[in-house]
């Protein structure tokens, strides 16, 4: 049960954190905060002190002096020390904050406009992760849930007590991973990979957000990190290794309507709907309707390689290593067939790996 001190904390002040290098900071942002208290009491007090000690009302004569030897020695060694003294514990935070060897696992962390996509390196594991608070809430009246806006669909699973890297960069522009539990707070940026580490000592499960101002949906894009016991995560991820060899094996054989338009709706509310929304009636200009869209309609083949390779110079990108062949299938085949566009068209996932991996 937490304390009321660190309830308080909690409330008021900066997160303790559940990780090691959390606790460090939080301690040295204590340490920081007592001194800077203890200056202010100090100047502040010296000051009034001498405002009402010696104010004019009481006669008091102001006296002239200058270039006090003592006096300026003291107030340049003091404040030397005072900054020594913070220098010393910070300089040791901060190398321990920046030492991301010895890890036990790498997670790669990709930014994309509105999602983030992590791939568990040399496990054959990614998924994309995406807001899943449903779009009736947003700026309509249904009752917000608990955690609104900090709720995705695929969580980032970790195990406590390992060390953990992460590869941070982006498919497009700036974005910042964020969790204040985790004390992780790093800016992933396109044609460059950032470093952090991680080593989490209790399980749970720890949200933030994207902290960099990355474009139209920025506030929608959320993280979510689901902290389990090393056994249960390592079942979780042979049971995450095993769906993802079903999923390769899925791109050789022939799927039905029904399933493709299913698993398509899945894939365009997740990633589709913040752009050309729910109904596909679209935000022009930036993003076009696709209900009713004629040259969608009449032609499957510029459909297809839109999504796949995205549109240069447009707000449309390419969807090639952000989703895989069944679900660019899927989601072009439902996008074909959805809100009266009938044209009863499939794309096959075979046919979508020979574009992507021709």
């Amino acid at each position: 049960m937490v304390s009321s001190s660190a309830s308080f904390a909690q409330s008021w002040n900066m997160p303790i954190g559940v990780t090691d290098v959390s606790s460090d900071i939080y301690g040295l942002h204590m340490t920081i905060f007592w001194i800077c208290v203890v200056i202010g009491v100090v100047v502040f007090g010296a000051m009034f002190y001498s405002l009402f000690r010696y104010r004019h009302s009481r006669g008091v004569k102001a006296a002239h002096f200058h270039e006090n030897t003592k006096v300026e020695i003291l107030w340049t060694v003091i404040p030397v020390l005072i900054l020594v003294g913070m220098a010393v514990p910070a300089t040791a935070t901060l190398k321990n904050m920046y030492d991301a060897s010895d890890a036990e696992l790498d997670v790669m962390v990709t930014g994309q406009q509105w999602r983030w996509r992590y791939e568990y390196l040399g496990e054959e594991v990614a998924f994309n992760s995406n807001l899943s608070t449903p779009r009736s809430q947003i700026g309509g009246e249904e009752t917000r849930g608990e955690h609104y806006l900090l709720e995705v669909d695929e969580p980032l699973v970790l195990p406590i007590n390992r060390k953990i890297r992460f590869l941070m960069t982006s498919d497009d522009v700036i974005h910042s991973w964020w969790v204040p539990d985790l004390a992780v707070k790093q800016d992933t940026i396109p044609g460059f990979i950032n470093e952090n580490w991680v080593k989490i000592n209790q399980p749970g499960i720890y949200r933030g957000q994207c902290a960099e101002l990355c474009g139209i949906d920025h506030g929608f894009m959320p993280v979510v990190v689901h902290a389990m016991e090393e056994e249960a995560f390592d079942e979780w991820l042979a049971e995450r290794r095993r769906m993802a060899e079903q999923e390769a094996q899925g791109v050789d054989r022939e799927w039905a309507m029904a399933e493709l338009m299913e698993r398509g709706e899945t894939v365009y509310e997740s990633i589709c709907a913040s752009c050309h929304q729910s109904g596909g009636e679209g935000s022009p200009p930036a993003f076009p309707a696709l209900a009713g869209n004629q040259q969608l309609i009449d032609d499957l083949d510029w459909h297809l390689d839109k999504v796949i390779n995205g549109v240069s110079g447009a707000a449309m990108p390419a969807f090639r290593n952000t989703l895989n062949p069944v679900e660019i299938a899927a989601v072009v085949t439902y996008t074909q067939n959805a809100w009266g566009n009938d044209t009863d068209a499939q794309v096959q996932p075979a046919r979508v790996a020979e574009q992507v991996d021709p």
